[in-house]
């Protein structure tokens, strides 16, 4: 069955499910496989439960004409996806980096959604399952998609960017993040810039941080640029101060924003409101739209959150960490004005032959 047809038969049926244990009638169920699963096995009993068509990758669980036989479901799931993507002629944005990405993605989808109807990525559904899930929600309601990209291993994001196909890319920045898929910084550096190698031969912009020099000094020429920073940048912060939420105020050209009172902590999320002020203002969002998205933004992923009990004000950063972002929150705690702190650290994991190194960086710093 040619991609056109199946996906004729998607816009007809009530969207895809992948899993028997949560039955949507009239879906088509695709029969992923796991290292530990094989839902071929499952594919008549999604039938029976009320799925229109079962598609599959081996021969022997045809039963009827509603069993779609292909190559690799994985891969027809990838090709639908992007199919149904490129029928959309709206903006995407892909968003990839080490730190900060899940988070800057929420800010944003916050600000763009102050004017646009968002399609945006759910939690970290962000890998070569979440990416075509969240494209095959997008409906003639949406006028823009923005869409979270993380990578464990070289050829992450170009599988990801290829299915996506954004014309807009952003990586927030390039650490150590799961270094151990990588076997170096460097090659975590080569994965995270194959959105700006995609951006260059088929998007036209990119928006960045210009205090990056990992990210300056890899932009491809020729494109739109649109840019933030401290100090420089189309979009320039300053942060006031932290209680321990941030207070910040921004600026572009003439226009300087009253302070913003946020609902985040952490200095290392500073850099991540500039970018979502950068995307915001780049797309036409007003200033004043802005600032009440972002005011009024309250995290909800246990990243930089707030909990205060009886006793105690806790901030709660329980996501995979790597020494970048562990050292970031560190020196954030550190200018939090509090008579009594206590830190409570836990590992650091798929740093691969760094991670001691990495982890003896941490006790070094504190």
């Amino acid at each position: 069955m040619t991609i056109e047809k199946l996906h004729d038969l998607f816009l007809k049926s009530g969207g895809i499910c992948t899993d028997t244990r949560k039955i949507i009638p009239r879906t088509l169920f695709f029969a992923l496989r796991g290292d530990n699963f094989n839902a071929n096995e499952f594919a008549e009993q999604a039938l029976e439960q009320g799925c229109s068509y079962a598609i599959i990758d081996e021969a022997c669980y045809v039963a009827d004409d509603r069993f779609i036989l292909v190559k690799s479901v994985l891969k027809t799931l990838q090709d639908l996806a992007r199919f149904h993507r490129e029928q959309f002629n709206i903006p995407v944005i892909g968003i990839t980096g080490s730190n900060g990405k899940t988070t800057s993605k929420e800010l944003i989808g916050a600000v763009l959604s102050s004017k646009y109807k968002v399609l945006m990525t759910e939690g970290n559904l962000n890998n070569h399952l979440g990416v075509p899930f969240t494209l095959l929600r997008l409906t003639g309601d949406h006028e823009i998609a923005l869409i979270e990209m993380g990578a464990n291993k070289p050829g992450d994001i170009r599988e990801l960017v290829e299915i996506a196909e954004p014309d807009c890319g952003i990586i927030t920045n390039i650490g150590t993040a799961h270094i151990e898929g990588f076997g170096s910084l460097q090659g975590v550096i080569k994965t995270k810039l194959e959105m700006y190698d995609y951006i260059k031969t088929h998007g036209d912009t990119i928006i960045y941080n210009c205090e990056d020099a990992v990210l300056v000094d890899h932009l491809p020429p020729g494109l739109n640029y649109f840019s933030y920073g401290v100090n420089k940048g189309d979009i320039q912060g300053d942060l006031i101060k932290l209680d321990p939420f941030v207070h910040f105020s921004w600026s572009e050209k003439e226009y300087h924003s009253p302070i913003l009172q946020t609902a985040l902590v952490g200095k290392y999320n500073f850099t991540n409101f500039l970018l979502a002020v950068a995307v915001g203002r780049h797309y036409n969002v007003t200033p004043e739209n802005i600032n009440e998205a972002i005011q009024n933004y309250i995290p909800a992923n246990k990243r930089s959150q707030v909990t205060k009990t009886t006793r105690n004000t806790l901030i709660v950063d329980c996501y995979n960490a790597n020494a970048t972002s562990m050292e970031a929150a560190l020196e954030s705690f550190v200018e939090v004005e509090h008579a009594n702190k206590l830190a409570i650290l836990g590992d650091m994991l798929e740093l691969g032959p760094v991670s001691q190194d990495e982890h003896r960086k941490i006790l070094q710093f504190l």
